[in-house]
């Protein structure tokens, strides 16, 4: 089970979010608009995906309204959703229905799209002994959001930032001068509790990795036939990442190998929003 989202850890991105979309008024509701009618407005798939962010779209409102409510709701994070599903009423005065609209909407299909994809790459793969991860590659402020949705779609986080583990790539091996050096140094530095994990290319930094102990061994942009050869090398002696241009047309091609993970860039920074929209307003009075 994923962990719900917090509003103290969420709160300070929402109200940004809707000081970038009304920088000092809503000209086109305060136009049209100038009593506190209260109205209900539902929330519409427009499309087939995986729900996510639902409180987080219910946060926005709540966040620019203290008194907007809304319906009760036979979704939730996680569920299934089909064209013309209605997921709930959202009843407010109209000015802040109006008003919070688009940035609501955003966060929800933003995340939507992460989990439905997500989903889409845990399904591909089809082997519960590989977990499937995120990465870094996340929009900036909004990491938060895009790995939470990332678990809602069945997937796993990679480290959340460079605080959480101790990660080698290319150029951290390049400014160490060798793979065994960079892996020595970071055990010397990292406390009890940190693994260490080294990025390879070749079966020789492969070799290298393994002799130096690390915990982890990334196995980036290999082919298949270099994959096999790396897992007969480490044989059990770390665990096994596979990363580097994973992708949902090609994903399938892993299952069945003697490896931990696979992660992929492309759960966040490739995925497709979902499309909902707020329709059929009326007033209640």
């Amino acid at each position: 089970m994923y962990p719900q989202l917090n509003n103290f850890q969420i709160d300070d991105v929402l109200i940004r979010a809707l000081q970038e979309d009304v920088n000092s008024e809503d000209f086109s509701t305060n136009a049209i608009f100038d009593n506190p009618k209260l109205a209900t407005v539902s929330l519409i798939a427009k499309e087939a995906g995986l729900l996510a962010g639902l409180d987080v779209f219910k946060r926005v409102f709540q966040l620019y309204d203290a008194e907007v409510s809304f319906s009760d709701s036979p979704f939730e994070d996680g569920s299934p959703l089909q064209k013309g599903d209605k997921i709930l009423e959202v009843v407010g005065k109209v000015s802040t229905l109006l008003t919070c609209e688009r940035v609501a909407l955003n966060f929800l299909q933003r995340m939507s799209g992460i989990a439905s994809l997500a989903d889409a790459y845990i399904k591909a793969l089809d082997d519960p002994s590989i977990k499937v991860f995120d990465t870094r590659k996340t929009t900036p402020n909004l990491r938060l959001f895009e790995k939470y949705a990332v678990r809602v779609g069945g997937a796993y986080n990679h480290r959340f930032n460079l605080s959480d583990a101790i990660m080698l790539k290319d150029n951290h091996i390049n400014a160490a001068g060798s793979v065994t050096t960079a892996i020595t140094k970071a055990k010397q530095y990292a406390p009890f509790i940190k693994q260490v994990e080294i990025e390879v290319e070749t079966l020789e930094e492969v070799q290298e990795a393994v002799a130096a102990k690390a915990d982890i061994i990334m196995l980036d942009n290999m082919n298949l036939e270099l994959i096999k050869k790396a897992i007969s090398i480490i044989n059990k002696q770390a665990i096994i990442e596979v990363s580097g241009n994973i992708t949902l047309d090609n994903i399938a091609t892993f299952k069945g190998l003697e490896i931990d993970y696979i992660s992929s860039g492309s759960l966040t920074h490739n995925a497709s929003s979902i499309d909902f929209s707020m329709k059929q307003l009326r007033y209640l009075d």
